[in-house]
């Protein structure tokens, strides 16, 4: 008769120190304590699922009840402590399920059995396993006996929630954090599963499993199990990433050598051809900027050990990182990020990722333009018009001869550039035309406004300070007076007269370039009349609306309302 089948994740379980996978600085420590016998009477193993606290516990209870350790103080597996061990009929070793024997009823059972002495070995170990699910009532019913036990007496507590365990019983134990386990640990060790089992895998597609596990070993034997199911004796990477569900990472090889070249057409169809494939598009965001982040770790041999990947992929980054240069990961991965904050907030879901697409493609465009050259601000001389006779002079081509165009004063120099004046038609009056520019030379620009117009550049004047919210409170709240070329601001109090005065010269200029008037002066002074008086009790509410609304009170006097 055949034997039963027992997972990978039992059957592979480790039972001496050495066998544990990634947590070499932990079991040196418990090592070290068993060699000098410093044991303590209270352990706390922390970290996240499947890193190996409860087998560690395990091991280190056998350990310290072994009859006849070795030399380098492991289980003898001979005695007979470690056979009763190994054939779970020992009464050294109590283990302790906290997430469903959590009540003050089990613990005081608990306490009852530290009473009783070993019969065979030193110690008593109780394993409590998810100790953070023990009620406070529980945990209080503890906390005396993990103070102050027995000798003979040794307890250890595993959790995965840290935090949630009482700073009175953290105090009481000395705390192991165990680490996640890194791919590369989770590689080798599925690579000596395999062999042991006669399976040919693939590296790659164990990398996949151990980057799929997030650091827990109990997970990735799991997936390597459900692998084996699917493929047999041969695990390749295209099934592991059928099975599993991932994306291909070669897509994202593909699609960041299309946005180097400004591919967008490829960089588009890479995308429907991912979502063809049934995979959501936020993922693929987030899986893009990973990448990213992969290959700019492997631009520096000081960062490559960050990279997280099987050895057989490392060489593909490497290659694409000598191609990337950093400054351009940096703004991808900015538009990455943020695409995927506008994708959880957007009804059109797919327009959000193929507009920061087409965005990231354009990066390389934007990079190859030349930046122009700063202008450099300095006045230029106007050379004086040659004197032309009227009847030749080329003003504007007309079907029919006009009027003469008087000819134009000699400018010296031309201070700042100003907005170009508009040009008069040649029915325009020669009067008119003259004294617009004797205007003009006599001390800038003095062209006439209406107050429709100055309305507009108050409101251009207002989108000009966008994020100076107590400024716009101030000119939303208060409207200006305007005499001719002179604007008062009338406010409410000293505060809001200083807070205009420090943007007046800047709001000047922008009037004075709109408008086209030189002679734009702001002029703000405190008005009291302006200050109102916030009603607080009922009868000024009261009278306030009644103020605006007379029918209000009669209303009231008619039902017979009180005002309280």
């Amino acid at each position: 008769m055949d034997s039963p089948y027992i997972v990978s994740a039992r059957k592979y379980r480790p039972t001496t120190f050495d066998s544990v996978v990634g947590q070499q600085s932990l079991t040196d420590t418990l090592r070290n304590a068993i060699r000098t016998g410093k044991l303590a009477h209270a352990y706390l193993f922390c970290g996240p699922r499947g890193v190996g606290k409860t087998t560690c516990a395990r091991i280190f209870a056998k350990t310290i009840n072994c009859l006849n350790p070795t030399a380098d103080h492991e289980a003898c597996n001979e005695c007979e402590s470690c056979q009763a061990f190994n054939e779970q009929r020992s009464f050294n070793i109590h283990e302790l399920d906290a997430a469903s024997n959590n009540s003050v009823d089990d613990i005081r059972t608990l306490i009852q059995e530290v009473r009783i002495p070993p019969q065979i070995g030193k110690y008593s170990v109780y394993i409590i396993d998810e100790v953070h699910m023990l009620s406070a009532g529980a945990f209080n019913a503890l906390l005396k006996t993990l103070e102050e036990p027995p000798s003979y007496a040794i307890f250890i507590l595993a959790t995965t929630e840290k935090h949630k365990v009482l700073p009175t019983i953290l105090s009481r134990c000395q705390v192991y954090d165990f680490q996640r386990i890194t791919i590369t640990d989770i590689v080798k060790h599925l690579q000596s599963v395999a062999q042991q089992e006669g399976i040919e895998a693939e590296e790659e597609a164990l990398g996949v499993v151990a980057k799929k596990a997030d650091g827990g070993m109990r997970d990735a034997l799991s997936i390597f199990d459900q692998l084996v199911a699917f493929c047999g004796n041969k695990i390749t990477y295209q099934q592991t990433i059928e099975v599993l569900n991932i994306l291909d990472t070669d897509y994202y090889f593909r699609i960041v050598t299309a946005a180097l070249s400004g591919d967008v057409v490829q960089a588009l169809l890479l995308f429907d051809e991912v979502l063809q494939k049934g995979f959501d598009a936020g993922q693929f965001v987030v899986g893009l900027a990973g990448h990213l982040r992969d290959v700019l770790v492997s631009k520096d041999t000081q960062t490559l050990p960050l990279l997280e990947t099987a050895e057989s992929v490392r060489e593909q980054y490497k290659t694409q990182a000598s191609q990337c240069p950093a400054t351009w990961i940096f703004a991808s991965l900015n538009i990455l990020n943020d695409c995927d904050m506008r994708y959880r907030t957007s009804s059109n879901k797919r327009l959000v990722v193929e507009m920061g697409l087409i965005k990231w493609c354009g990066l390389v465009q934007q990079a190859a333009q030349p930046v122009p050259a700063a202008t450099p601000q300095v006045q230029q001389t106007v050379p004086a018009p040659k004197p032309v006779p009227a009847a030749t002079q080329p003003v504007q081509a007309q079907p029919k001869a006009g009027p003469t165009i008087p000819s134009i004063p000699t400018i010296p120099t031309i201070p700042s550039i100003r907005p170009v004046a508009t040009v008069q038609s040649p029915a325009t009056s020669t009067d008119s035309a003259t004294d617009s520019t004797t205007n003009e030379s006599n001390g800038g620009q003095h062209r006439p406004f209406t107050r429709d117009q100055f309305n507009d550049a108050w409101i251009g004047l207002k989108r000009h300070f966008p994020r100076e919210e107590r400024l716009l409170a101030i000119m939303s709240e208060n409207k200006p007076q305007l005499d001719g070329e002179q604007i008062r601001i009338g406010v409410s109090n000293p505060w809001q007269k200083e807070e205009v005065m420090r943007f007046q010269k800047e709001m000047q200029a922008f009037l004075r370039q709109t408008l086209g008037n030189d002679g734009i002066e702001i002029e703000v002074t405190i008005d009291t009349s302006l200050q109102t008086h916030t009603a607080y009790t009922a009868e000024e509410k009261m009278k306030r609306m009644t103020k605006e609304h007379p029918e209000l009170e009669s209303f009231r006097k008619t039902l017979g309302l009180v005002i309280e």
